[in-house]
């Protein structure tokens, strides 16, 4: 994807901090003995990404390269996230640490997480590259880590206060608070709340021609319906430090009714279907140095999750089933500096998952997973490497069938740097991984059309790239400059096979893919005049993913779905004292919808513009901000995923205030 950003975020009395615009940092890790990552990620923080014409995590991750988004529309709909074409299910979702799982589809459903207490989302390639870190952490083909603010108090303050109120197109009122208290020196807590509420209705144009004669078959414009929304998200962290320690604990819950928009075709503009979420955790993690050379990180995790899904569509089955999940965590991870260049960890996770329902035929899986890595990382002068490799045994148990046989699969990984100039910021890097997924308990024991016998898919990845940047005073402070060429292949990829005169569907392990590709992106901050400050990035990416299953096939080599072979994105951003202009500007290319690259299954490209001005005022104690936002600020009609029409023109105005 292409990025341009264009005002460097959150300079105060005139002097620039760059940490508030979008630049590829490295993620900091509170431990005594961290060596530099390898390979850094792309990253989006503090004030730079509070005022991105974002709503949820989804909307910000657009901006990365590599990254397709699935959309299924408006404020409520389900949002997932694929990189490198890799599948949803490779993308590990990290949440102040410690991972999101569902065991029952392997997705995470990315509009569920606000930006309102965020403070930073990193995209990791292959895996973060720093070796203190759990062992659920290296086992991904691609990563994502969302990290809420930590409570930071000026001066003699024990409290901070923001309330924030949203409101906008589609009955949009989304108010949220946010409050931080100084209970200790060492210890501090942060607790924060917010209301969604959207009817979710808006206007769009459905068009379709004929395919051979390009006659107009349907041009109307209508209404989106059954796209309401009405959700809670309430969280608690506390956080301490120790003696060469820190500590945090956080609890999450996030409750949500919304309908199911559902797919506009054979006239059908309204559907029955609803969700109903309850999903709740408790995590904590604990992280100590003893001496110079060793070092321990805890964490652990447990979650409940709840859902309940009706479908009253006079169409089809009448369909009223709850699911509920069941999740254990556990961690213990060991860091050990051998020498001043040299470190060695080891980890074991342990997980369990259990999930039962009320509907017909249901098996009630529980799940064990182990997990243990060994990593290493060395710095040689201008070399940097890091390796690692995790053991992962995969024990699953069902009531009411045979269960399938155990899994035992080892993954390696091999990072590298290599810095040819003392004095010049430039690097040339490259990785090799392999990873694997386990089949979702929906891949397995879905009544009628599991497969309990499937193997887990794997992913090969290769990366090579190179990374420059360049920073001075004057006119042209900061620039830098990226590649990366990539090669990632997807063995015993699972698909939905139909099988039996009756054309139900079965899960197989059938499907091959080969991904090439290429990641750019370019940077660049400025200060033109006093007070005035830009900074402008790009990004694009060149991806072909191919079929590779079958040569009898006849989309044999063709481009798998819904992957665009050009994509792109840009922002720009000017800040001129209290004010803030922002623009971002993403593309996606031609597609295709099936699995044949025919005329008849043609997406056409589709981009967006948005448009934003914020306003910050300060007196006494007292701060506020007042922001104005235009999204797709031409009115495109476009879909991402087929039959899903997206919002034409919409606005949103935020008030925030803070004490």
């Amino acid at each position: 994807m292409l990025l341009c950003i264009a005002a460097s975020s959150g300079y105060s009395q005139g002097k620039a901090n760059l940490t508030d615009s979008v630049h590829r940092l490295q993620e900091v890790i509170v431990v005594s003995k961290s060596m530099r990552n390898v390979i850094p990620s792309q990253q989006l923080q503090g004030e730079e990404l509070q005022r991105m014409n974002s709503f949820s995590v989804a909307d910000a991750l657009r901006y990365f390269a590599g990254v397709q988004l699935k959309d299924y529309g408006g404020v409520g709909g389900i949002k997932t996230i694929n990189i490198r074409s890799m599948g949803t299910n490779h993308v590990g979702v990290f949440y102040d640490g410690v991972q999101l799982s569902n065991a029952q589809n392997g997705q995470v459903d990315l509009g569920m997480f606000s930006l309102d207490n965020m403070q930073s989302i990193s995209l990791y390639n292959g895996q973060k590259s720093e070796i203190f870190q759990p062992a659920k952490d290296f086992a991904s083909s691609g990563s994502v880590y969302l990290w809420t603010r930590k409570p930071q108090f000026d001066n003699d303050k024990t409290y901070n206060l923001r309330a924030t109120l949203k409101a906008g197109s589609f009955d949009l009122v989304n108010p949220s608070v946010l409050i931080d208290l100084k209970l200790s020196d060492n210890v501090s807590a942060s607790f924060s709340g917010e209301w969604l509420s959207s009817s979710g209705k808006y206007k769009f144009r459905y068009r379709r021609k004929a395919v051979k004669t390009d006659e107009i078959m349907y041009d109307t414009t209508a209404v989106r319906q059954n796209g309401d929304v009405r959700a809670t998200r309430l969280e608690a962290f506390l956080i301490g430090s120790m003696d060469k320690g820190e500590w945090m604990l956080k609890a999450y819950n996030y409750t949500s009714e919304r309908g199911v928009p559902g797919a506009i075709v054979n006239n059908v503009w309204r559907r029955g279907e609803r969700i109903w979420d309850n999903n709740s955790f408790i995590q904590g993690s604990l992280q100590k140095d003893f001496g110079k050379r060793y070092h321990l990180r805890l964490s652990g995790k447990y979650a409940y999750y709840l859902t309940k899904y009706v479908n009253k569509d006079t169409t089809v089955m009448a369909i009223d089933n709850v699911y509920r999940q069941k999740e254990f965590y556990f961690s213990n991870a060991h860091l050990f500096n051998i020498t001043p260049d040299w470190d060695v960890s080891a980890s074991y996770d342990i997980q369990w998952n259990k999930m039962d329902a009320d509907m017909y035929g249901f098996v009630y899986p529980t799940r064990w997973n182990h997990l243990v890595s060994l990593a290493t990382a060395l710095s040689l002068g201008p070399v940097k490497m890091q390796g690692s490799v995790v053991f992962n045994y995969v024990h699953d148990m069902v009531k009411l069938a045979e269960a399938p046989d155990d899994k035992t699969v080892f993954t390696p990984a091999f990072f590298i740097s290599y810095k040819p100039f003392r004095k010049i910021d430039l690097s040339l890097r490259a990785f090799a991984k392999r990873s694997f997924r386990m089949p979702t308990f929906n891949d397995l024991y879905y009544a009628e059309m599991g497969n309990s016998q499937l193997k887990p898919e794997y992913t090969l990845q290769y990366d090579a790239g190179i990374v420059y940047n360049h920073s001075s005073k004057g006119f042209l402070s900061e620039w830098g400059l990226q590649a990366d060429a990539y090669y990632n292949s997807v063995h015993d990829k699972i698909v939905a096979y139909p099988k039996g005169a009756q054309f139900r569907w079965t899960m197989l392990n059938l499907g091959r893919v080969h991904i090439k590709g290429i990641d750019v992106a370019a940077h660049a901050t400025l200060n033109p005049v006093k007070d005035l400050y830009l900074t402008c990035k790009l990004q694009y990416t060149y991806q072909e993913a191919i079929d590779v299953t079958n040569p009898a096939d006849t989309y044999y080599r063709d481009q798998i779905p819904y992957i665009p072979w050009h994509s792109g994105s840009a922002i720009v951003q000017v800040l001129w004292k209290s004010w803030n202009l922002n623009y971002s500007f993403i593309y996606t290319g031609e597609r295709y919808n099936q699995q044949e690259n025919i005329v008849y299954n043609h997406t056409q490209p589709w981009y967006t513009s948005d448009i934003s001005l914020v306003k910050s005022f300060a007196w006494s104690k007292y701060r506020a901000k007042v922001a104005l936002e235009v999204n797709n600020l031409f009115s495109q009609d476009y879909d991402v995923i087929l039959n899903y029409p997206m919002p034409k023109r919409n606005y949103r105005v935020t008030l925030s205030i803070e004490i």
